[in-house]
């Protein structure tokens, strides 16, 4: 993004995102603290079989959607509470992928816990990962393809990315320990798939590893004879205790401060944007951390380059996504849930709670792209805009040309 798109992004006005958005609102609002029904007004009907009233609770817009929903869409939406969690005694993990979300090709996401002193062993693996720190803190390790090694700590709201085929590990640690998510640059990627070191000892000849590391055989004698995956480990000490020099410096760094990034500010809420042009190593994903103000919502807009993955931290939000011949579905959001929308499909996301939605954007691409809706009729002749959508010329005459990525309520 060159900076006068960025510049571009931080300004403008809410208006007419706003006015395209109070139908759905206003007939939210009607019944808001019901539990949601299958009704509305002559249509539907009560259900009197087998119902699951907190699931239904979160998914309120499934139940009784918008009178805008048409047609079927594919879910687009999973919750980390319905997945496997494997549990280890350093702490524990779960995913979703391809197979929880079919339209999610490109992009696996993995949320992980290590308590303090618990390690994701040594290990590499085909896709790139890039990874958001939740809560705590951990110490990551890597090297790169000329021996040149990185270890850090990271905290709270930062990021890493190891490129495909880079071996590392990570740490939690004093606290704690870590959480995180884990965002992989392939939808069908298993975290069973990962090349873990004790994997790869135990299925090697001890001869064969005696005579790679110039030491007697005997010397293998208490190795594992299966993948670790994640352990207890005691906790490691002050970094600089625990660095190790490589054959030289990185060329450009594993890590991120992704927090510490002054945001882009609107009435509605702020966004930071990571991608290659301020992350150099994260070649194939960038993403977005966007913070919206209750009521205020994402701009109608969509992404020309890449499909999206969202991962929702903090709050409540809907999102209706258009997908060309006569589709849009929408769907509701809290926190451990993941979203998707597919490549070039229309979509908002709103804040519907009463604090502050917190979510990550994520597309496999090298640089962040979208397109706005309100910045597309503004900068097309207006008696050509009115034409198509019977909206006055006047009114049209107020849309901004910049781009609000958060819009006020």
């Amino acid at each position: 993004m060159s900076d006068l798109q960025r510049r571009e992004f931080l300004t403008g006005a809410a208006a007419f995102a706003a006015a395209t958005a109070t139908l759905a609102g206003a007939e939210r609002a009607s019944g808001a603290d019901d539990p949601p029904r299958p009704v509305r007004g002559d249509k539907g009907a009560p259900i009197l079989g087998p119902s699951n009233p907190s699931r239904e609770a979160q998914s309120p817009d499934r139940l009784n959607p918008p009178v805008t929903d048409s047609g079927t869409l594919p879910t687009l939406r999973w919750s980390f509470a319905d997945s496997h969690i494997k549990m280890r005694e350093g702490g524990w993990s779960r995913q979703t992928t391809i197979r929880e979300i079919p339209s999610s090709t490109d992009l696996a996401l993995v949320n992980m816990r290590l308590k303090a002193g618990g390690v994701r062993e040594l290990h590499w693996h085909k896709p790139a990962e890039w990874a958001f720190m939740v809560k705590g803190r951990a110490r990551i390790t890597a090297i790169d393809e000329q021996g040149r090694a990185f270890q850090e700590d990271v905290g709270e709201g930062d990021i890493w990315n190891f490129p495909s085929g880079i071996p590392h590990s990570i740490q939690g640690l004093e606290g704690d320990g870590a959480e995180f998510v884990l965002v992989f640059d392939d939808g069908n990627f298993s975290e069973d798939s990962t090349f873990s070191v004790t994997d790869w000892i135990a299925h090697t000849p001890r001869e064969v590893l005696a005579k790679n590391f110039g030491v007697p055989e005997r010397a293998f004698a208490n190795i594992p004879e299966k993948e670790r995956f994640i352990f207890q480990s005691k906790v490691p000490g002050p970094l600089s205790e625990d660095r190790v020099a490589g054959a030289g410096p990185l060329p450009m760094p594993f890590s991120y401060r992704l927090l510490a990034q002054e945001p882009i500010r609107t009435k509605g809420g702020t966004v930071r944007i990571s991608d290659s042009t301020n992350f150099p190593v994260a070649t194939t994903i960038a993403a977005a951390f966007v913070e919206i103000e209750p009521g205020a919502m994402r701009e109608l807009h969509w992404h020309p380059n890449a499909n999206e993955a969202q991962y929702y931290i903090s709050g409540q939000a809907r999102m209706t996504v258009f997908a060309a011949h006569e589709t849009a579905g929408t769907f509701d959001y809290q926190p451990g849930d993941v979203g998707f929308v597919p490549r070039n499909m229309g979509h908002y996301i709103e804040n519907t709670g009463k604090t502050t939605l917190r979510f990550l954007e994520l597309w496999r691409a090298d640089k962040f792209a979208d397109i706005s809706l309100r910045q597309w009729l503004a900068f097309t002749p207006a008696e050509l805009v009115a034409a198509n959508v019977k909206i006055d010329t006047s009114i049209l005459a107020n849309i901004p040309k910049h781009k609000t990525p958060v819009v006020p309520a």
